[in-house]
């Protein structure tokens, strides 16, 4: 795999690909981002991401990761203190899931998003963008939440932190493309470069199949489960032998499998007794895929496969948990 697949694995969407391939064309050293809202454990939604920022470091990338404590501010998510104390729970997190510690630099967005030059260049943009295009870069309100100023400044800010922050790529899921889009067009009214982006897929609803897998509704793995929780949540995942023509409905199953599994092991071997067709290992996701279509693979045994893998990748992440609470 050379470096643009490499880097570029997984992603729904490269913005743009010429800008992506001249930096996969030297990317050593080349600064790449995400940035999190510090809210506590992390979850598949976080270490989607995160796989790809693994991608990056192998690639020769060096990973910035803000830990995005005045936007959490703004979001209402505690005092300074609170945020601080869950940001840095985040980052253990993150550096035992398998991030390279010696290519991963965490940065409090406090570090310099409270300084005076950061401060005129939001107004800079404050006056140059309008509040609708404002409004249809911020985060979805949840269900009967009214909109406040601070939700308008917050994708202001998430632009400016590309600038800030010597970026050569940001990265961030498919519902950070409103945000990106908004830095591409309006950091070069302020004299800073426009930067290439990659987005990463939305994971659907683990028991139905539609819309995003999500830490606030639904179901959702994270690092806190215990392997029984972990076992007891795939299993009632929504798995549907074919993958739906229409694109209505996602198999969330198959989609574990391509975005957490795939990524992270070069062999995925499922265990079957001999009487069910016996252990078989499988190098890439699309024959795996293909063995459920076809009826060859049950749906039970894709499962059972999942949750044993994923209980291995969080497994490390869940001990660190353990030891920042005793």
């Amino acid at each position: 795999m050379d470096a643009y697949e490499l880097i570029t694995r997984n992603a729904e969407e490269v913005v743009t690909e010429a800008e992506v391939r001249e930096l996969a064309a030297d990317p050593e050293g080349k600064r790449v981002y995400v940035g999190y809202e510090p809210s506590g454990v992390l979850h598949l939604g976080h270490l989607l991401t995160a796989n790809k920022l693994i991608d990056l470091q192998e690639a020769g990338m060096e990973v910035v990761v803000l830990l995005a404590d005045v936007h959490a501010y703004l979001n209402g998510k505690g005092t300074f203190e609170e945020i601080r104390e869950t940001a840095e729970r985040m980052q253990a997190q993150f550096l035992a899931y398998g991030l390279d510690e010696e290519k991963t630099e965490f940065v409090y967005g406090s570090s310099y998003q409270l300084e005076e030059e950061y401060a005129l260049d939001l107004h800079e943009l404050e006056l140059s963008t309008t509040l609708n295009r404002a409004q249809r870069a911020m985060a979805e309100l949840q269900s009967g939440e009214t909109a406040k100023v601070s939700h308008v400044v917050y994708p202001l800010m998430q632009a400016l932190d590309i600038e800030y922050l010597d970026l050569d790529l940001a990265v961030g899921g498919l519902d950070q493309r409103k945000v990106h889009m908004l830095a591409r067009e309006e950091l070069p009214g302020l004299g800073y470069e426009a930067r290439p982006c990659l987005h990463t897929p939305i994971v659907a609803d683990l028991t139905t199949g539609e819309g995003k897998m999500s830490s606030s509704a639904g179901v959702t793995i994270s690092m806190e489960d215990s392997t029984e929780d972990l076992e007891e949540k795939v299993n009632s995942a929504f798995c549907p032998p074919t993958r739906d023509p229409e694109g209505d409905l996602e198999n969330p199953v198959l989609e574990l499998f391509e975005y957490h599994v795939f990524p992270r092991f070069e062999e995925v071997v499922v265990e079957r007794p001999e009487k069910y067709g016996g252990d078989v290992a499988y190098g890439a996701f699309e024959t795996l895929a293909a063995d459920l279509e076809s009826g060859d693979l049950h749906p039970a045994d894709a499962k059972s496969t999942l949750a044993r893998y994923l209980d291995e990748l969080i497994a490390p992440g869940r001990e660190k948990l353990r030891e920042l609470r005793d």
